[in-house]
């Protein structure tokens, strides 16, 4: 399995934690909020779009809503691939970052 980019790995934990609330715009804003970055439409769109087509995410369409001129919201959700991409770059991350706090840097 190849490994997800930083931005992938923090759209796909976004919509872990928006369960059921995930939609593009409320992507964006949670991950404005939680890595202090301004995340553009197509910052969250592009990997939403990519981990879609390769099964890491599923999507649904909600009802029509009239605050939205009519439109439906598309709600995506991660499925087990996703989950299981999520865990594998984590143990990754945690062998990599194992011990990096009791380091100290030198010059």
């Amino acid at each position: 399995m190849k490994y997800l980019t930083r931005k992938e790995e923090l759209v796909l934990l976004a919509i872990f934690r928006m369960e059921s609330h995930a939609y593009l715009v409320n992507i964006r804003e949670y991950l404005n909020r939680h890595t202090n970055k301004k995340w553009t439409i197509g910052n969250v769109y592009v990997p939403l779009n990519r981990m879609s087509k390769i099964g890491f995410l599923e999507s649904s369409i909600g009802e029509p809503n009239a605050k939205r001129g009519g439109k439906a919201i598309k709600y995506y959700r991660l499925t087990q691939l996703g989950y299981d991409a999520l865990l594998e770059i984590k143990k990754v991350n945690d062998v990599m970052w194992d011990g990096f706090d009791t380091m100290a840097f030198e010059e």
